[in-house]
């Protein structure tokens, strides 16, 4: 059976290789019409507002969480055959979830994880503020006039809304679910999976919050007349097959999400999308992970900033966690047991921070570095700033680093004291969807 899984996994290697020349980068922002102009207009200013000048002071305030959180002793190795689930008492291993995981109360004060967010996603609000919104159908059959306890009616709805779930479900979306502003999409409580459809779109928004879903097998879907908002319904081209898309959108946080198997990316976040978190996380049996910028030839991602922390990247997985453009990426106690190509990628001269993660290289000795520049000569990445401190190598793994401490100020680059890799598997321990029962803690 292994050497049955390892074939697999060459040949799908070989094949999503040739795939990546054919293609060669070409996904491309679709035409817009004028009521997605007028909400392209609107989420520019957004982004304006949430772009961190000075991104280096969101690094080390995250690290300084991370530091003042006080953890035992650490395992040496996470089981790569699968962790048996854990029943001991609430164990917060990280600072996100050591603001609310552990509170028995958490179901009746759901919106103090807003409180709880790290990172270049810390603005997000989600629907703070808002009313409850129960979910309690798990049908998609109408597009255009979402059936009222549906997620699709949820999440269209004016102003702030926090929404929830009523039982266990399985959704399958007909098209891809598109999400106004100012929504969280709160799965704890409930085992709620997005399966065998479309994926979920957060396309000129901002303050949406992801939580505590399984979403798998997500497919390419037609498109077709969807609504997007109460006031506007819309044509929409053949979506991409995306587990989670952000599209010119700002202050976003996903966290506490399993994703796996997905026809595009499991995350893709392009067109200027900027101020977001990703954590806590488990990714397994996908080729292309995460794209932070879709198109070399748009300079506005160089606002783009993304934390990605606490998560693991698991079984099954081929490339880009994250593969990256023009902006500033900060990657931080993340858990890399598995790829088969590269783990950390970019293009035109994105600016990564590497720290504190663990990266266990698989046994092809072609495929140990972390790191690749894509399409470009090193007389050029040489002085990209790519930096690595206190990662965990093992098997062989290794960071290329790049850039010089001149391209980014002296004090900044000695940043405050954030937990090594060897911490990592603690950290991670509770990634992806949790099990949460009202009354218990999470």
């Amino acid at each position: 059976m292994e050497k049955l899984y390892n074939s697999y996994f060459l040949l799908f290697f070989f094949l999503s290789f040739a795939a990546i020349i054919a293609n060669a980068e070409t996904e491309q922002p679709q035409e817009l019409d004028d009521y997605w102009k007028k909400r392209a207009e609107q989420a520019e200013n957004y982004t304006l507002e949430s772009y961190e000048p000075n991104p280096e002071r969101v690094t080390d305030e995250f690290n300084a969480q991370v530091g003042e959180l006080i953890m035992g002793k650490n395992g040496t190795r996470r089981n790569l055959r699968g962790q048996k689930k854990y029943v001991g008492p609430c164990k917060a291993t990280n600072p996100i979830d050591a603001c609310w995981r552990c509170d028995p109360n958490w179901a009746n004060n759901r919106m103090k994880i807003v409180d709880c967010i790290q990172g270049f996603g810390r603005k997000t609000t989600g629907g703070k503020g808002g009313p409850i919104y129960v979910v309690t159908d798990p049908s998609d059959g109408d597009l255009v006039n979402p059936r009222p306890g549906t997620l699709r009616h949820a999440v269209i709805q004016k102003g702030p809304l926090w929404i929830t779930f009523a039982r266990n479900m399985v959704i399958r979306l007909q098209q891809e679910l598109m999400v106004a502003s100012d929504k969280t999409i709160d799965g704890r409580g409930a085992n709620v999976n997005i399966f065998d459809g479309a994926g979920i779109t957060i396309q000129f928004v901002k303050n949406v919050i992801v939580t505590n879903l399984h979403i798998k097998q997500v497919n390419a879907k037609e498109g077709g007349i969807i609504r997007d908002s109460v006031e506007h319904f819309g044509q929409r081209t053949k979506s991409d097959g995306d587990g989670i898309s952000i599209y010119g959108s700002s202050n976003v946080w996903i966290d506490h999400v399993s994703m796996e198997n997905c026809t595009d990316g499991l995350i893709d976040a392009i067109m200027g999308s900027t101020g977001i978190t990703i954590s806590n996380s488990h990714f397994t049996k996908h080729n292309e992970v995460m794209l932070f910028g879709a198109s070399n030839s748009y300079t506005q991602d160089k606002m783009m900033q993304i934390t990605v922390a606490f998560n693991h990247f698991g079984k099954g997985l081929v490339q880009r966690m994250p593969r990256c453009r023009h902006g500033f990426f900060h990657v931080v106690n993340n858990d890399y047991t598995h790829w088969l190509m590269y783990a950390i990628g970019g293009s035109m001269n994105p600016t990564i921070i590497s720290q504190g993660n663990r990266f266990i290289a698989g046994l092809n000795a072609a495929t140990k570095e972390v790191t690749k520049r894509e399409y470009t000569a090193e007389a050029e990445w040489k002085n990209w700033l790519w930096k690595s401190e206190g990662d965990l190598f093992m098997n062989g793994a290794f960071f290329v680093e790049s850039g010089s401490p001149a391209n980014l100020p002296a004090d900044k680059l000695d940043m405050i004291p954030f937990k090594p890799g060897t911490y990592v598997t603690k950290m991670t321990k509770f990634s992806g969807a949790l099990d949460c029962v009202v009354g218990k803690p999470c």
